[in-house]
């Protein structure tokens, strides 16, 4: 009798976890399929009450978004924000009406995206979402991503490595390492001085090697020494970087002494510098280069 019990109890788990798995995969596979539609084939109609419950609820701060209309309008802002976009599923697993989804997200800024202009920045950003459904409906969820990345990626923040980048290449340049200075300058940099400075004749130049031969070169051979001095930096937003600072140095020509104000404007993208624009008092530097 006991036997018999024991088999009956067993064979009852056995069906209730197969009907339970059914139920998890199903849920899975109704899931993965809708927001392979809505976000890679842009068919934001699908946020409807077939696949979500009327008060689907998307738990966000500082206030939920409750109501697939609500639900709907949040989302088309990745729709029409964003072009190429692929959306892909790196692992998605359930248990009971719970799922979670480990997803990449990546596209071409090239629309309104909650109010931000198109900045055609691409981004490529990874998450995590908490899920919950009910009667084979999406009931509710919660993503988690690095936001701070996210932005950084729109330009609307910048890098905080820049920053630290932008120092080490004074560094390098005070300590006379001119190729360090070059490997943090991107293959395409556009280079700018002051208009009016002398350098300033082949602007811009474009690559380290026009930036070392149109004026790195030619500060050398100018000079007997030349120094950047008192040199504060201010991270700027769009990946750029304010430094603000003195040139110290002694003509050859004329072995006149100098300490002019001047301010350097650098902008980045991936750890490299792909613009720089000088500011200096270029009258100053003409009437010391006349005495």
């Amino acid at each position: 009798m006991k036997n018999s019990i024991k088999l009956f109890l067993t064979i009852l788990l056995i069906s209730l976890t197969s009907c339970e798995n059914a139920k998890v995969e199903k849920n899975i596979k109704m899931y993965s399929s809708t927001w392979d539609e809505i976000i890679n084939k842009g068919n934001l109609d699908l946020i409807n009450d077939t696949h979500f419950t009327e008060d689907i609820t998307l738990v966000m701060s500082p206030e939920n978004i409750v109501g697939i209309e609500g639900f709907k309008d949040y989302y088309s802002n990745f729709v029409t924000g964003f072009s190429d976009v692929e959306f892909t599923l790196a692992d998605v697993f359930g248990q009971g009406d719970k799922i979670v989804k480990h997803w990449n997200f990546k596209g071409t800024h090239s629309g309104e995206f909650f109010g931000i202009p198109a900045t055609g920045k691409s981004v490529n950003v990874e998450g995590v979402t908490l899920v919950k459904m009910k009667d084979g409906k999406i009931a509710q969820e919660q993503d988690f991503m690095d936001n701070m990345v996210f932005l950084q990626q729109l330009g609307i923040l910048s890098n905080p490595e820049n920053v630290g980048i932008i120092n080490g290449l004074y560094n390098a340049f005070g300590a006379g390492e001119i190729p360090n200075v070059l490997a943090a300058l991107d293959a395409n940099v556009i280079w700018n001085e002051a208009e009016g400075n002398a350098y300033a004749d082949g602007n811009p130049y474009i690559g380290p090697e026009a930036v070392l031969n149109g004026v790195f070169a030619r500060v050398g051979a100018d000079h007997e020494y030349f120094n950047l001095a008192n040199i504060e930096l201010h991270d700027m937003s769009n990946n750029q970087v304010l430094a603000t600072l003195r040139y110290q140095g002694k003509l050859k020509k004329n072995g006149v002494i100098f300490d002019v104000q001047a301010a350097h404007l650098w902008t980045l993208k991936d750890g490299k510098v792909v613009a720089f624009q000088q500011y200096v008092d270029t009258k100053k530097l003409a009437d010391i280069s006349k005495k």
